[in-house]
């Protein structure tokens, strides 16, 4: 008889007990990404130097609250990729999440502990963060809708920080329609009424799919999509390629982390994973001047990316290349899919707009997610589009 791996996804840690109130998600046990304060927790943000040296929260993040304030019970802390700063769920600290929907694969990271804690039915929801793709990409590997949110939706007061004019909240939860109710608690009424009808693909975009497989899975989710919203337009170009924003975005995120965490780094050898560790010695090379011309390629990019959705555009494009890569990939191969994923991921972060992941397909027997970016602000829109597209296709299956 076989028997299910741990899943690694829970923190061993003293469980504090957290008061939770009467509402929406009264019933619903809720895991927190330990870049979140917990109060009478430490915040360990996935290196145990840091752990080791931070004192516990005497407040809870006040997005962390709401959920709690609105009915959910706290089960724990779950394991993030050191600072964040990853996509692969691979802490070289701790034994890795395992991806319940293909085990022999990667979570995703950096919001990896909270995906596994959700697909594997350790709780009912779990927080996370979403930086360069810390939510869409694990959602997509793990089979879960995923929303990034729009930059400065939602407080970050309370989470350690990356790159703070990247970061944003997020969350994970199996069924659309819960994901949709903590959605209102904690995003509140969008700005006004997105009617968001007017599909379009970059041609680009679709280039960076793996192979034949994912190609194929991902035209049969995209059929699924434009069957609810009609034929989608094929759309300009942006001016800067898709090399120069994805060193647009690493640029921009190394200056602001470099800025968070150099300090604390130079003091003394943290024992940094491999990856992460590379990561941080790019980003401490990238001066002022670089991330202020960066900031301004940004500027004309979402400029460029408001003027083509407007009010009612909806941009489909790939989530990630393909599914989640086998957990024994060598490093140097697993670099070459972050980097990959990255083209793809980094237009919601650097533009500030929303980007929601939905579960409709799979590929080499594993999950693969199609995503919906919308205007700035759109948020709750884009959820009630993305559980409109599930509920028909689960019809339709």
């Amino acid at each position: 008889m076989s028997t299910i791996p741990p899943l690694n996804a829970l923190l061993d840690l003293p469980l504090v007990n957290l008061p939770s109130g009467k509402g929406p998600l009264s019933g619903k046990t809720l895991a927190v990404k330990d870049i979140f304060d917990v109060a009478g927790m430490v915040t360990g943000c996935g290196n145990p130097q840091k752990a080791s040296e931070s004192p516990a929260a005497t407040t809870t993040a006040p997005a962390v609250q709401s959920l709690l304030d609105a009915g959910a019970h706290f089960i724990g802390k779950t394991q993030t990729d050191e600072f964040a700063f990853s996509l692969m769920g691979q802490n070289a600290h701790f034994a890795h999440p395992v991806n319940p929907a293909a085990p022999d694969r990667v979570t995703g990271g950096s919001s990896s502990g909270s995906v596994s804690a959700v697909a594997g039915g350790l709780a009912t929801i779990a927080v996370g963060s979403d930086t360069g793709g810390s939510i869409r990409a694990p959602a997509s590997f793990c089979g879960l809708t995923g929303l990034r949110t729009s930059h400065g939706r939602i407080s970050l007061e309370g989470a350690a920080p990356l790159a703070h004019s990247l970061d944003t909240f997020g969350w994970f939860a199996r069924d659309i329609a819960l994901y949709e109710t903590i959605g209102e608690v904690v995003l509140g009424p969008d700005s006004h009424d997105f009617n968001l009808t007017r599909p379009l693909f970059i041609p680009l975009l679709e280039h960076l799919l793996m192979g034949e497989a994912e190609d194929a899975a991902y035209r049969k989710m995209y059929a699924s999509v434009c069957a609810h919203l009609g034929q989608a337009r094929s759309a300009r170009q942006p001016t800067a390629s898709m090399d120069d924003l994805y060193l647009c975005f690493r640029e921009v995120q190394g200056f602001e982390v470099w800025s968070a965490y150099g300090p604390w780094i130079s003091k003394k050898d943290r024992d940094l994973g491999p990856g992460v560790k590379e990561r941080f010695e790019y980003s401490s090379r990238i001066n002022r001047e670089t991330y202020q011309a960066q900031m301004r390629r940004r500027e004309l990019f979402r400029s460029e990316l408001s003027d083509l959705l407007r009010d009612d555009g909806v941009m489909i494009l790939p989530t990630v290349p393909g599914a989640a890569p086998l957990a024994n990939t060598p490093f140097e191969d697993l670099q070459a899919y972050r980097e990959r994923m990255l083209h793809l991921l980094c237009l919601s972060p650097l533009s500030g707009f929303p980007q929601i992941t939905i579960p409709l397909g799979e590929v080499h027997g594993a999950p693969f997610g199609i995503s919906l970016l919308g205007p700035k602000g759109s948020d709750r829109a884009l959820i009630r589009l993305g559980r409109t597209i599930l509920d028909a296709s689960n019809k339709a299956s």
